[in-house]
């Protein structure tokens, strides 16, 4: 099985520069245990003590996680995680 998963500009100091990676995880969290164990350091930037970042939004098929089973979202061969961090802003 094979995931994709789309790393976004802020984090792919991380990555290598990648903005793609592989994972054979058949959840969001085994995709996120995945990531740290080749890019250390990227748990804490997806990931606090209650799951996951409340500025992070991360997506399944084009489908927020938050409305799916948020970490214990089950993920099939083909399927596409997007992370995007949320960008704050709005008139002044």
């Amino acid at each position: 099985m094979s995931v994709t998963v789309k790393i976004p500009t802020p984090l792919r100091q991380l990555t290598g520069e990648r903005d793609t990676v592989s994972s054979g995880a058949a959840t969001l969290a085994g995709v996120v245990d995945e990531l740290e164990g080749a890019f250390p350091g990227i748990r804490e930037r997806l990931c606090d003590e209650g799951g996951l970042r409340r500025f992070v939004n991360v997506y399944v098929n084009g489908e927020d996680v938050r409305f799916l089973q948020g970490l214990d979202t089950e993920l099939g061969d083909g399927d596409e995680v997007s992370i995007v961090p949320a960008v704050a802003g709005g008139a002044r």
